[in-house]
């Protein structure tokens, strides 16, 4: 057992559901039904387990990657492996000091300054004030604040705020470090910055358990890969066969509402529903000559925010291959009061669409400040491709490019697409 980091056996993790409602009872009532029924009422509840009898072990130094549809009781195994919660049943051993970043910004205090935060949060991380002081001067410069260290962080801007967080817990120095969906945090360009991070700890030889629902992040980091489907091991082995095992159908509902595959969102933010073209299924057949994705979400602000949609296509490799974003090229993101909130964006293709499939993904954010919410893979889109003069649609060939331009469209895009118009 040498090189095991962590060994996990027949972890299981149950809570109890109550289905009565005790909103408006008052204590007098409480405590009567307490006194006539000491026991409770055990019909009005149920057993859910988060977690069953899963069993895998981590090589020291290895990097994987714990992925599964949400519910599947990823973040339940991370929390139980940072001792946040303790396990039903099973045995855990772990061989040496964990860090988790499993929420980032906790432990933040509004009315300290960022140097203030940085130090507390630290502690509050695990980390010694010898090993803050040493890495102060990195975190500074990673969450790019200097200027703001003696501020406030009730003063900061959103961005600003996920910015020092995570850098805080970034530079953590244990052997075993447990990560929980922290990439889908702030905007596109600080998660690529997020990203590279977590590839040099990869390379420096500290075991990690990564869970996120970007399969690229994923593939780019990890060796192996754990596959978990309603609180079950349903794969474990290489990354790559992990990645296809989560893509199967046993894993994916056959078509779920796009609402329902959220992977990220503020609780500012109330998302009731998401359309593509009328529909709120994730599945969308894309006829042919079709040239225009109508994009519109519907949901409840808690606070005034700034926001705007923001969509990208990527392929069955999670390959970005088209990216919009009114606010990128405007400039300027619009304002949303607190309440309800409907926002609706047209989204042109090329007239020359190649056959194939492909994945929209989109967000709620505010450009280059933070993000408000996330769907990764929100919509698969089954494209029937353009007719040319043979008859035939044009097939799209991985790596070698996502559409055909004509003339008309071609100077206002790059080669691979990598920006669009937004109408």
């Amino acid at each position: 057992m040498k090189d095991v980091a962590i060994s996990i056996r027949g972890l299981s993790k149950a809570y109890t559901i109550s289905h009565e409602n005790i909103a408006r009872r008052t204590f007098g009532e409480a405590v009567m039904r307490r006194i006539r029924r000491p026991l409770g009422d055990r019909r009005r509840a149920e057993t859910f387990w988060a977690l069953r009898d899963v069993s895998f072990d981590v090589q020291c130094g290895e990097i994987v990657g714990v992925i599964g549809r949400n519910g599947a009781g990823k973040s339940t195994l991370l929390k139980v492996l940072s001792q946040i919660t303790e396990p039903t049943s099973g045995k855990i051993r772990v061989y040496g000091h964990v860090g988790s970043l499993l929420e980032v910004g906790t432990g933040f205090h509004a009315e300290l300054t960022g140097r203030e935060n940085i130090f507390l949060n630290g502690a509050i991380l695990g980390m010694t004030r010898r090993q803050i002081r040493r890495q102060f001067d990195a975190i500074v410069d990673f969450a790019e604040v200097e200027k703001f260290l003696d501020t406030p962080v009730k003063r900061y801007s959103s961005g600003m705020y996920v910015r020092l967080a995570f850098a805080v817990a970034a530079h953590l120095e244990p052997e075993i470090l447990v990560v929980d969906e922290v990439l889908a945090v702030g905007d596109a360009e600080f998660q690529r910055k997020c990203l590279g991070k977590m590839r040099d700890v990869a390379r420096g030889g500290r075991t990690v358990l990564f869970v996120s629902h970007n399969m690229g992040a994923i593939r780019s980091l990890c060796q192996s890969g754990v596959v978990l489907e309603k609180g079950k091991v349903a794969f474990i082995g290489g990354v790559e066969e992990a990645v296809a095992a989560y893509r199967s159908a046993g894993t994916i509902e056959a078509d779920p509402t796009i609402a329902s595959l959220i992977t990220q969102c503020h609780p500012n933010v109330q998302i009731e529903s998401i359309h593509v073209n009328e529909s709120p299924q994730h599945t969308l057949e894309l006829e042919s000559g079709a040239h225009q994705l109508d994009v519109s979400i519907q949901g409840v602000l808690h606070a005034d925010l700034r926001m705007d949609i923001e969509a990208w296509i990527t392929d069955s490799n999670d390959v970005t291959l088209a990216y919009f974003s009114a606010a990128h090229t405007s400039g300027v993101t619009r304002r949303c009061e607190k309440g309800t909130f409907d926002i609706r964006r047209s989204i042109a293709l090329p007239r020359m669409l190649n056959a194939g499939q492909y994945f929209l993904g989109m967000r709620l954010t505010h450009h280059n400040v933070c993000g408000w919410m996330e769907c990764a893979r929100a919509v698969q889109i089954r494209a029937e491709g353009t007719p040319t003069a043979t008859g035939q649609a044009l097939s799209y060939s991985g790596g070698k490019g996502f559409f055909m331009l004509d003339e008309a469209v071609a100077p206002e895009c790059e080669a691979r697409f990598e920006t669009a118009r937004l109408s």
